[in-house]
């Protein structure tokens, strides 16, 4: 089954998309800070992180720096109310699979993670 990880300081943001993907079948665990994302991940072992950029604490750069500092091979969408270039140039080059702007449509977000997915079961 694919696990899916839900990182977002709102904490509306991560019921809605936990019940959303676990409808759809997949495993689903949130987390609200960076440093939960973090010990979640070590647990979990995600297939897929939708993480936050901004939170308090640990930023979700942090987080995605971190993940790929300690080889997690977890593919990371990040979802964000930030558009600006320079944080998604920074998002990228850490290794981030995709960048989403909030408020996301639905629809395109299935799909992100649809995609993602695929490639994963395909690697």
């Amino acid at each position: 089954m694919i696990h899916l990880l839900v990182v977002d300081d709102e904490i509306e943001v991560c019921d809605f998309l936990t019940n959303y993907f676990s409808d759809k079948g997949y495993m689903v665990s949130s987390a609200t800070s960076g440093e939960e994302a973090l010990h979640r991940s070590r647990a979990t072992h995600p297939d897929l992180v939708l993480l936050d950029v901004r939170m308090p604490g640990i930023s979700g750069l942090e987080v995605l720096h971190r993940l790929r500092k300690e080889e997690n091979p977890s593919k990371v969408v990040m979802i964000t109310a930030i558009e600006d270039p320079q944080v998604i140039e920074e998002a990228k080059r850490l290794g981030a699979e995709d960048y989403i702007v909030k408020p996301f449509d639905l629809d395109y977000l299935d799909k992100v993670v649809l995609r993602k997915i695929t490639t994963l079961l395909h690697e």
